[in-house]
Order: structure tokens, then sequence, then C-alpha cells
């Protein structure tokens, strides 16, 4: 334990140390330090099974970036609902998208207390636009559209962020019938950014993460897609150029010098509704 998470006032005082947590195995991933020893051995333990699923984790994140300064420059959106926040690290959504333009909304909503704790904390506004957080549970819209319904104009557009989050329903009609209530609830012209982990680039050393990262867990297990299947579950919804692709491979800012971008098991895509 850092010296800053033995504090009286963080929000991991009162979270037991001995139990791995899935957020701040996340924020392990991602290089952050609100996480205990306990999560870096079930995170060691998943990078062992997969060694670029770092590298993984941490596109994701940059892909949360250039989808939402997309959606901000491209699509003309002001308004995000990112369910199934994590732990706050750099850039988060709201960090993007005002940085873009200071007015946009944004709200953060996830079911877990260490999550809320730190958002609460450290996901702060910018003076001209405005940030929410909701305890709700992503299989609940009802919940989490009342509720952001105080921060945000449904009537207008507005960018649906699902990252990492889809993993953890194994049944492909069930994710189907969640995207399509999260997004029958928006208005046209409202885009979903999703990010899932596959099992066709490298099947062996996912499928050896997957179990011992459930082994740690189990409930809720994460399951692993195909990028078909990840298709399959948006074919509702317009897809975004360059559809749904590797997590590199989305609309890079910049390419390696050989010109390969690298394809790992993290696909990605953004798509709008018509």
């Amino acid at each position: 334990m850092t010296a800053d998470e033995s504090r009286s006032d963080s929000p991991l005082a009162e979270v037991r140390d001995d139990v791995p947590h899935s957020a701040r195995i996340y924020n392990f991933w991602l290089g952050g330090k609100d996480h205990y020893e306990i999560d870096r051995i079930v995170g060691q333990q998943v990078i062992e099974a997969e060694p670029d699923f770092v590298d993984q984790m941490r596109n994701n994140r940059a892909f949360l970036g250039r989808a939402v300064e997309y959606m901000v420059h491209e699509a003309g959106i002001r308004q995000f609902l990112d369910i199934g926040t994590g732990l706050p690290t750099a850039d988060n959504t709201h960090q993007v998208a005002q940085r873009a333009v200071p007015e946009c909304r944004i709200v953060y909503v996830d079911n877990d207390p260490i999550v809320l704790a730190h958002a609460r904390a450290l996901l702060t506004s910018s003076p001209e636009g405005a940030t929410d957080y909701i305890d709700a549970d992503m299989h609940d819209p009802g919940t989490i559209f009342a509720a952001a319904a105080k921060t945000l104009d449904f009537s207008e557009p507005v960018g649906v962020m699902m990252l990492g989050v889809i993993n953890h329903i194994g049944d492909d009609a069930e994710a189907k019938a969640l995207i399509d209530d999260v997004m029958g609830r928006v208005a046209p012209g409202s885009h979903l950014a999703v990010s899932v982990s596959t099992n066709v680039v490298k099947p062996e050393n996912m499928d050896r993460a997957t179990a011992a990262y459930n082994e740690a867990f189990g409930n809720p297990p994460i399951h692993m897609y195909t990028p078909e299947r990840i298709a399959a579950l948006l074919a509702d919804l317009e897809p975004v150029d360059p559809g749904v692709v590797s997590v590199a491979r989305w609309r890079p800012t910049l390419a390696p010098a050989d010109g390969q971008l690298p394809e790992t098991d993290l696909f990605v895509g953004v798509a709008r509704k018509p």
C-alpha cells in the first residue's frame, strides 16, 4: 500500500486490501497508483498469460480519447453518458470533451462504490460545462436515464461510451437487448462507442488470461467475443468508418514507422443512431 492509500481520507481507506478488485486491477494495468498488492498479483497473472494485455488496456484508453474527439469535432456532440466509468486516470471522458468544447456535459455511471468515491473526488468539470456521477447498474437503463436527465438533454444527440463492459455479458441476445435499450432512449444522431475483448488473434493466451481473471473474481465473469459478434450487436446502427477493428486500427493519430498497426485481442467500434 502506498502512503497516499493509507490515509484516512483516501477512497480506498475502508476497502479490504486482501481481496482483488477489478477496477483497481484495471488501474494497475493503466499504470495508476490506486491498487493494492493483491490487485497487482492478479493483474500480473493475466499479463503472464497474455503479455499484450497491458498494451490492449492502454490502447483502450487512447481509443476513448479518439472516439470522444471524433464525436465532438466531427459529429458535433456536446454531451456524453459514460457507462462503466472505471477508476479515473488521465484523459477521462469529460477531460477530453471539455478540452475541445468546455461547455460539454458528462454523466458517469458505475455501481462500484470504489469507483464512485474516486469519481466524486477527482472528476471535476470545467466551469462552463457539467459533470455528474450515477450509482447504477448498466443492466438498469431506466434508472440510469432518469438520473442522467438532470444533467443531459436526451432530446439532443448523446455520445454513449460502453468501454470494457460488454465482456461481462455472455449471452449475445442479452447484450444486443441492452444496447438496443440504451440507444433507444437517445436522440437520432447519437453515437455509441464500444470496446470488447476477443480471443481471435491469440486465442490460447486470451483464454488463459480469461481463466486467470475469472478464477480471481468469478462474479461477474468475463466472456470473450469475436469481431463478428461485436458487429452484430451494432447492426441496427450506422457504423462509423473503419467499423469494428482492432483497437490500434481505429482512426490512429500516429502510425508506426513501418506503417504496420498491430492487431490485438481488443476490438472497438463507433456507430451512429440514424
